[in-house]
């Protein structure tokens, strides 16, 4: 009797230890945080292409959510912001989402986007680039539905960021696996290729669609993919410190930001 309640009371508190080193390493992420990225807030990268994406829409325009989802990130929500939007994916569960006044279903290997030539002034992709087979293919379509002097603007993981190459040679398993220690939902995590996801490939997609490439921009915020422990966190710290010290360093950056226009003329 008393071994056996010696034993559970071992169990309580080994219980409770992990409980407090879970909440040390917790209070420590949230200190580092503070510390170091006090002005970056969750989907940081989302907020900045939101940012982009409203300085080139107004009241009046007409705009396309390609890979639209269904609809958990907030900062992808432009319905107050422009006449109309639409969505599409190839999941049926962007009928689901809220922020759309249209959505429709993306049939592969085709992805035909069921709209009329020239419908939209804008359509942007957040982090869909990295995951089509045939990215140039697609910006054709995309091409297609924007109106002339229409934009595309993009946001994707540079190709030669450590995560990328982290996830082109590990299993999808693996991917879901991090992910779900991150707290994103395994359904979320979806296979990469990481075809359009250099400035030279971008340009050479560009070129295939017809579209012209105004602006390619590398990003790299709070290290988001190390945030699991304070250890991991300060490696994260000290990459970003590093890249961001030297323009020459721009393409091992996180995130490509990518603004693609089609000509006005065919002679453009």
């Amino acid at each position: 009797m008393s071994g056996d309640f010696s034993f559970a009371w071992l169990l309580c508190v080994a219980k409770a230890g992990r409980g407090v080193v879970r909440k040390s390493m917790g209070g420590m992420v949230a200190w580092l945080d503070k510390t170091f990225y006090a002005a970056f807030s969750k989907n940081w990268d989302d907020q900045m292409l939101r940012d982009r994406i409203l300085r080139q829409v107004s009241p009046e325009s007409r705009v396309l959510d390609f890979g639209a989802g269904r609809g958990y990130v907030e900062a992808m929500n432009f319905r107050s912001a422009v006449q109309w939007v639409a969505g599409v994916d190839v999941d049926p569960v962007v009928r689901m989402n809220p922020y759309l006044h249209q959505a429709a279903v993306l049939e592969p290997p085709a992805f035909d986007i069921p709209f009329p030539d020239g419908s939209f002034d804008l359509v942007f992709a957040d982090n869909v680039l990295e995951h089509l087979e045939r990215p140039g293919d697609v910006l054709k379509e995309i091409a297609r539905v924007l109106k002339p002097g229409g934009a595309f603007i993009a946001k994707t993981p540079g190709k030669w960021h450590y995560m990328p190459i982290v996830a082109r040679i590990t299993p999808i398993a693996f991917h879901r696996f991090y992910n779900r220690l991150r707290g994103r939902r395994e359904v979320d995590t979806f296979p990469t290729v990481y075809r359009c996801n250099s400035p030279g490939a971008a340009r050479q997609c560009a070129a295939v669609a017809g579209l012209v490439v105004d602006e390619i921009e590398h990003v790299e915020g709070r290290p988001e993919y190390l945030r699991l422990s304070w250890a991991t966190y300060l490696v994260g710290i000290a990459y970003e410190r590093i890249v961001n010290s030297a323009g020459v360093l721009a393409p091992i950056r996180s995130v490509m930001m990518i603004r693609m226009s089609k000509p006005r003329s065919r002679a453009a």
